[in-house]
């Protein structure tokens, strides 16, 4: 265990400037306050350090109303060239953000302002470059083969910011704009989604669902390298992969679980079940609760579906049981599930046992 003075010895022979030193100890205080109160084999898990933060949110909210409404009513009134009134006001908020960005992010190291933050910037990103970039008469007509280059410009764009700040809740929104680029471009080869179904069905027509799980399992991949490369969970890389976990678990429990619940038929909903029951075996594995809770929609959801009154009603019943059982004993369940993995699981790079 590294502290202070070794830190004071180090910055004495050279080794590393205080500069940064100063960056150790904060990263070490940061890091420290976050996890210090966890018991063993919690998830660490932060919105907010305390009320300054919301105050400070709130403010950014109200600045961020403030500068559309001045944006909006300046772009309605410059006629003359509208989609260069939208990229320069565009510019001018993206500039604004990174600066409050550099100063409540990297310098005072807030949580909820960086999540607002990094929401904002990505929202002005959006907004700007579709703007300039996309043709509003072919969106009217439901001709969207405008849009895809405004989203990959903004994904991009969110993805700089990212390697920039480290915001973790900013990947999890690289993840939504990589499926909402896919989408529309699938959109603009196979025709338009007929409906929100037709996303997540397999036996709908188009490539959307294929699409929808084969992003789900690319996310959950990079999820699944964040959090190898962090198996006690003590950095921002581990935050990474928790917001990654958070967009991929829908994505894949969505696709599968509608579709088998579409077919209507008992074979279906036992699969269904197996299959439910293998994602909370992989969210007890890699001690990731996103997954599990995403399960636990779809089987409410097959209770009401496939039972009638007090059938459903034992069904979420049983289920409340099932999930108390499973908070109380979640690591005596993991530690006996992670004792009879096969060899070829890298035991090593997962969260350990307690």
């Amino acid at each position: 265990m590294i502290n202070r003075d070794d830190v004071k010895a180090a910055i004495g022979a050279g080794i590393i400037t205080e500069a940064q030193a100063a960056s150790m100890v904060s990263l070490s205080d940061s890091r420290r306050g976050a996890r210090e109160n966890l018991q063993p084999g919690d998830e660490p898990f932060e919105l907010f350090k305390g009320f300054n933060e919301i105050f400070i949110v709130i403010g950014l909210l109200i600045l961020a109303m403030g500068w559309a409404g001045v944006a909006g009513f300046s772009y309605a009134t410059d006629i003359t060239n509208p989609q260069q009134a939208g990229l320069s006001f565009g510019l001018v908020g993206a500039g604004v953000l990174w600066l409050l960005s550099e100063y409540f992010i990297r310098r005072r190291r807030m949580v909820a302002p960086a999540i607002a933050l990094s929401i904002l910037f990505a929202l002005n990103a959006a907004f700007a470059l579709t703007l300039y970039f996309a043709e509003p008469f072919m969106v009217a007509q439901e001709d969207y083969g405008s849009l895809p280059f405004p989203f990959i410009l903004g994904t991009i764009t969110l993805f700089i910011y990212w390697l920039r700040f480290r915001v973790p809740f900013a990947m999890a929104m690289i993840a939504v704009g990589v499926f909402i680029v896919t989408i529309l471009i699938a959109a603009n080869n196979s025709g338009t989604p007929t409906s929100p179904s037709d996303l997540f069905l397999l036996s709908a027509g188009g490539p959307f669902a294929w699409i929808t799980l084969l992003v789900g399992v690319g996310v959950f991949a990079v999820a699944m390298a964040f959090d190898m490369s962090d198996p006690h969970r003590v950095t921002r890389r581990a935050a990474n992969g928790f917001w990654l976990h958070v967009v991929a678990a829908p994505a894949l429990v969505n696709t599968i679980a509608l579709s088998l619940l579409d077919q209507d038929t008992a074979a279906a909903n036992i699969i269904l079940l197996a299959v439910l029951a293998v994602f909370a075996i992989v969210a007890i594995v890699i001690d990731r609760r996103s997954f599990l809770i995403a399960a636990i929609g779809y089987i409410v959801a097959l209770a009401a579906t496939v039972f009638e009154g007090d059938g459903a009603a034992a069904t979420v019943l049983i289920l409340g049981i099932i999930l108390l059982f499973l908070g109380a004993f979640w690591e005596r369940i993991r530690a006996r599930l992670l004792a009879v993995m096969p060899g070829f699981v890298p035991l090593h790079r997962l969260p350990p046992s307690v």
